[in-house]
């Protein structure tokens, strides 16, 4: 059979995409902040204005904190947008611009919503696009290409995915 990349990343794609609705599908607003280890979580705070804060740091602390299910949920709308910016060749948003939209319905309805803006930016992206130089996630850039990054996001995704899935399961199995 001959396909194209895009055809292939697309496909990819779905596949991820139909795992994680299984657990879309099912989070309870409660999940969200769930912490499965106190104190030892990253999350999403409302500031002064009531605007959605993740936790952060430039340095990658050690041991890593466990993200919760609105960490998560930011995280995607984060690496998601500037995947798509850069794919548009715009520039990319920061990770304060992206505003997560709160837990539950808002969150799930926002991620469909990234879902179906990234599919559109995948199909804008032409057999010979895919050739073209892409410099995110790679700080350096060196040699990636816009299928690279592609097929980052799907592994991304399905990373993610699995994540928010472990969470909601854990919290699910979780006594009281």
């Amino acid at each position: 059979m001959d396909t194209s990349r895009r055809d292939l990343l697309r496909r990819q794609s779905d596949l991820t995409w139909a795992l994680f609705e299984y657990h879309l599908e099912r989070l309870e607003p409660e999940d969200f902040f769930w912490e499965p280890a106190p104190g030892q979580c990253w999350t999403v705070r409302p500031d002064a204005g009531g605007k959605w804060v993740p936790d952060w740091a430039d340095t990658e602390p050690d041991p890593v904190p466990v993200p919760t299910i609105a960490w998560l949920s930011w995280h995607i709308g984060w690496w998601w947008g500037t995947a798509s910016d850069h794919a548009r060749g715009r520039t990319p948003r920061g990770r304060g611009d992206v505003v997560w939209p709160g837990g539950g319905k808002a969150a799930v309805e926002w991620l469909r919503g990234l879902r179906t803006h990234w599919l559109e930016v995948l199909e804008g992206i032409t057999e010979a696009g895919m050739d073209a130089a892409a410099p995110f996630p790679w700080p350096d850039g060196a040699g990636y290409t816009v299928a690279d990054m592609a097929a980052w996001v799907n592994s991304e995704l399905m990373k993610n995915a699995a994540e928010i899935g472990q969470l909601r399961t854990l919290r699910a199995a979780s006594p009281g």
